[in-house]
């Protein structure tokens, strides 16, 4: 706390690190970590996000090469190898990364860019329906993001320093694209509901029956999943304990579907953990503030990650049913 002078008044000026740190609590729902509680105007945490973070300064893409066949990671005493199909997203793939999405009417401007510095910068369009058509094969899904990399490590981190359990719990997996984070849970001993659009189920399955491998302390399986749809029973009976996802928190016209299906997965007993990467600051301030109706959330403070896994670019958030 500090005092001064304004207008001849003496006033009180709060610290900043003192005012974050009343934000600050330990343990969310199943997660025994420190979490900064989202209360309020969502738009104070986005300027807090973007102001201390400042995601488009640093490096993009810090641990992934989504040009390449496969990434290789180290998780949990294995090496995992995870295949991608760069080719799926019609060279689009080294585009996406970008810090904005801006929507002009039914196009998506993606960036005045390089292509892997091979090529003059130029705009880049996309109809916006690949990203909201739920059923339509789109640019998601077939390579892995930063924030895949980072949850799953974070998982791993969290089970290692005791603040989570996975072994024997039921874990539901949204959007799990090129299934790193599911391995990563089954390995940790949770029993692994792996879920994603129909036409990525391939790919999808191709990679947990290449890593889940000998002893598996937990399981795994692939399931379809729209989301907004009905769910299978074997999604809800039971509900389960945990729900992942990396990247699904993209698109204003998802939003409302994804809410609608983390609410019929969750009991108060089930724990979430959404990590995205910091490009678009509308649709993630529409995101918390529709899911604020229906959960508590609190952001993962980055102390608590992986300490080789951190990057400003993405922000991992922990929500519970209220």
């Amino acid at each position: 706390m500090q005092c001064g002078v304004l207008g001849g008044e003496l006033v009180e000026e709060v610290d900043e690190a003192e005012e974050e740190e009343v934000k600050m609590v330990v343990g969310m729902g199943s997660y025994g970590g420190k979490v900064r509680v989202v209360t309020g105007d969502p738009w104070e945490e986005i300027m807090l996000l973007w102001g201390i973070q400042q995601p488009t300064l640093s490096k993009h893409n810090a641990f992934v090469h989504q040009s390449s066949l496969q990434l290789r990671l180290d998780a949990c005493g294995r090496s995992l190898s995870i295949l991608q199909s760069p080719s799926s997203l019609c060279g689009l793939a080294e585009l996406l990364w970008c810090s904005q999405l801006v929507e002009l009417g039914v196009l998506y401007v993606l960036g005045w860019i390089s292509c892997s510095g091979f090529c003059p910068p130029c705009w880049v369009f996309v109809n916006r329906n690949v990203f909201k058509d739920k059923g339509t094969p789109g640019v998601t899904g077939a390579v892995m993001w930063d924030s895949g990399v980072v949850l799953g490590k974070f998982l791993e981190h969290a089970v290692e320093s005791g603040m989570i359990s996975l072994r024997g719990k039921k874990v539901v997996e949204l959007g799990s694209g090129c299934g790193l984070v599911g391995c990563i849970a089954a390995l940790l001993g949770a029993q692994v509901i792996l879920t994603d659009l129909p036409d990525r189920l391939r790919l999808l399955k191709k990679n947990v029956e290449a890593n889940l491998y000998g002893d598996v302390r937990g399981s795994a399986t692939v399931n379809e999943l729209i989301w907004g749809d009905q769910l299978d029973l074997e999604l809800i009976t039971p509900l389960p304990d945990y729900v992942i996802g990396s990247d699904v928190i993209y698109s204003e016209g998802a939003v409302m579907d994804l809410l609608a299906t983390l609410i019929r997965l969750c009991e108060a007993q089930t724990t979430i953990f959404l990590a995205g990467e910091l490009r678009n600051d509308a649709v993630l301030e529409y995101f918390l503030d529709s899911a604020m109706k229906e959960f508590n959330i609190g952001r993962v403070d980055q102390s608590q990650w992986h300490p080789d896994y951190c990057t400003p670019r993405v922000v991992i958030y922990v929500l519970v049913k209220k």
